[in-house]
C-alpha cells in the first residue's frame, strides 16, 4: 500500500512525534510511506512548555517529511489536502490526541475519504483535562474517518460513548526501542549525581496536574532514608507548588530534580538508575512512559485509572494503587521492595510483554484492519 501519515514529526518533539516516527519506520518495511507534517502545530500562546521543537543537541529520530499544515490557517488545510491527493495514497493515517486538531484534521479527513481510506490512531478521545468543546469537535473529526485504532480499552470505551457507530480496532501502545539499551547502574547514578546504594523511584515525563506528582511527593517522606526519588521532566506551568511540598517534606536532600525536557539520548540514563517507575496519575488512558519502562524492563507502581490497571496490574508487570492518594502509593511501593520474589515476577512478566507489544505486530494489525475497511 501507499500510506500517508499526517501528524507531527521531527523537528517537533515529544511522545506523539516519537510514536509517529516509530510507526512510520515500521510501516515502511512493508509499504510505501510518506510523512506529512505541520508547519505550525500550536500557536505559541497555547503551548505551556518552553519549546515545541527538538534542540540542536538532541538526537531525536529525524524523519523526512513534507510540512504543510498550519492548524491556525484554513487555507493550509486545502493546500495539505491537495498535496496528499496528488501523492495518491491508498490509506491516510492521522494521530489524534486533542480537540485542537479536530478542525484541520477533520476537514482533510472528510475530503480525503472520496479518494482513499482514512484511519485515525486515537491516543485520547477526550483529553485528560477536558473542556466543553472537546466532544463536538472530536465528533467532527471522527465523522471523517473510515476506521479508528484505539490504543487501549478505555479509549475504545470513550469512542463508543462519543460516536457509537464508529468502526474501531483496539490494539496497544507499542514499546519504544529507540532510546538505546540500559547502561550500568553505577554509571547512570554517577551521571545523575545520585547515590547508587539507595532504592530509586522515578517520576518521568511532562509534569502536568493530572499526572499527580504532588501525590507522590506527599507520599515520599513516609519512606525511610534508604529511598531516593528522581523527578525528570519539563513542567507544563509553574513548578512552585511542587517545590513548596519538597521544601516542607524534611527529605529534600533525597529528592533529585531534573525539571527540563529530557532528550532522547538521556532517557536511558534515568531508567538505568531506577528500581521502580511510579505513575501516580489522577486520570489516564494509556501511557507512553509505561512503554518506555517496558523497554528498559523496569517495573512500575501505577494508580487504578484508565488503562493502567490492565497494562500493568493485569499483566503482572508492576503493582496498582487502588486510589491516587499518598497512602495507597506508599503501600504498593513498600510491598514491591519488601518481596524479592515479587520483584523477579514483575521483571519476568515485562520480558514476556515485550514480545507481544512490538511495533512489528502493531503495524501489521493496523495495515490488515485498514485493508478490510
Amino acid at each position: 500500500m501507499r500510506i500517508a501519515i499526517l501528524s507531527c514529526f521531527y523537528p517537533y518533539r515529544g511522545g506523539i512525534a516519537q510514536f509517529n516516527a516509530s510507526m512510520l519506520l515500521e510501516l515502511g518495511k512493508a509499504h510505501t510511506v510518506r510523512a506529512f507534517n505541520f508547519t505550525r502545530q500550536y500557536p505559541g500562546i497555547l503551548f505551556p512548555g518552553k519549546t515545541q521543537y527538538v534542540t540542536a543537541d538532541d538526537d531525536a529520530v529525524s524523519i523526512e517529511s513534507t510540512a504543510l499544515l498550519d492548524t491556525v490557517n484554513p487555507f493550509s488545510y486545502v493546500k495539505t489536502l491537495k498535496e496528499i491527493r496528488k501523492w495518491q495514497p491508498d490509506l491516510v493515517v492521522m494521530s489524534y490526541w486533542m480537540s485542537w486538531f479536530a478542525p484541520s484534521l477533520g476537514f482533510i479527513a472528510r475530503h480525503l475519504r472520496k479518494s482513499c481510506k482514512v484511519v485515525s490512531v486515537l491516543h485520547n478521545v477526550i483529553p485528560h483535562e477536558p473542556k466543553f468543546f472537546d466532544a463536538p469537535l472530536t465528533r467532527y473529526f471522527l465523522s471523517g474517518c473510515d476506521g479508528n485504532i484505539c490504543l487501549c480499552e478505555e479509549v475504545a470505551d470513550d469512542l463508543r460513548r462519543l460516536s457509537p457507530g464508529a468502526d474501531s480496532l483496539t490494539l496497544f501502545h507499542p514499546i519504544y526501542g529507540h532510546f538505546g539499551e540500559r547502561i550500568p547502574r553505577e554509571e547512570a547514578c554517577s551521571s545523575l549525581g545520585i547515590d547508587p546504594g539507595k532504592k530509586t523511584l522515578l517520576f518521568f515525563g511532562l509534569i502536568r496536574e493530572y499526572k499527580g506528582l504532588d501525590i507522590l511527593l506527599r507520599a515520599f517522606p513516609n519512606l525511610d532514608s534508604s529511598y531516593q526519588l528522581v523527578v525528570a521532566g519539563e513542567p507544563y506551568g509553574s513548578f512552585d507548588r511542587y517545590q513548596e511540598i519538597i521544601d516542607s517534606s524534611g527529605c529534600a536532600d533525597r529528592i533529585h530534580l531534573f525539571t527540563h525536557y529530557i532528550k532522547d539520548s538521556e532517557v536511558k540514563t534515568y531508567f538505568s538508575a531506577t528500581d521502580l517507575v511510579v505513575l501516580p496519575y489522577r486520570s489516564a488512558t494509556q501511557s507512553g512512559i509505561n512503554a518506555i519502562a517496558y523497554h528498559f524492563e523496569t517495573p512500575m507502581v501505577v494508580t487504578d485509572t484508565g488503562g493502567l490497571r490492565h497494562s500493568v496490574g493485569d499483566a503482572g508487570t508492576g503493582l496498582v494503587a487502588s486510589r491516587p492518594e499518598p497512602e495507597c502509593l506508599l503501600e504498593e511501593i513498600a510491598r514491591y521492595f519488601s518481596d524479592p520474589d515479587l520483584r523477579e515476577r514483575c521483571k519476568a512478566a515485562i520480558k514476556a510483554e515485550k514480545e507481544r507489544l512490538s511495533w512489528k505486530s502493531f503495524a501489521r494489525q493496523l495495515a490488515e484492519y485498514s485493508i478490510k475497511l
